[in-house]
């Protein structure tokens, strides 16, 4: 086991445990960061999906080691103040979820794609989202609490 630090949702955290072990892990168990789910372990379904350096990525495929000294951000860091994201509140209004297992994953993985591509199409979304799978087979709200979203942005909220 060695020391690791981690930058997670704009803290600092001294994580001990092994470099080959995954983000996924570390930030369950070790950082009780629970909203990060696990899913298949493979980087097929998305449900582990954070942020690192504002890029869409499957947790459970990256290394602890390899997370050092970048900019983690995992549901639980995106609202501020206790005020959700547009994209947040566009899940929400869409009815965007079912079991809501897929959620964390779904809007982090939404919300790196409006900051690349602030209005994307139809085809855009299922490409991009394509990483993500949700079993209760929301796909529609979800499209649509994208568009939502993006339309907010586009009036000045903060992604």
């Amino acid at each position: 086991m060695a020391d690791f630090l981690l930058h997670v949702n704009g803290r600092e955290f001294h994580v001990r445990g092994f470099a080959d072990e995954s983000l996924l892990f570390a930030l369950r168990n070790r950082l009780n960061l629970t909203g990060t789910k696990y899913g298949c372990g493979e980087g097929q379904c998305g449900a582990c999906t954070v942020l690192l350096n504002g890029k869409a990525t499957h947790s459970c495929l990256t290394s602890l080691s390899s997370a050092v000294g970048a900019q983690i951000t995992t549901i639980e860091g995106l609202e501020r103040h206790e005020v959700l994201t547009p994209v947040q509140e566009a899940f929400l209004e869409e009815g965007a979820y079912q079991c809501g297992y897929c959620t964390p994953g779904m809007i982090l993985s939404a919300t790196a794609l409006l900051r690349e591509l602030p209005h994307p199409t139809d085809e855009q979304i299922v490409e991009h989202m394509n990483g993500n799978v949700c079993r209760c087979g929301t796909y529609p709200r979800i499209i649509a609490a994208i568009h939502r979203a993006a339309a907010a942005a586009g009036k000045g909220a903060s992604l």
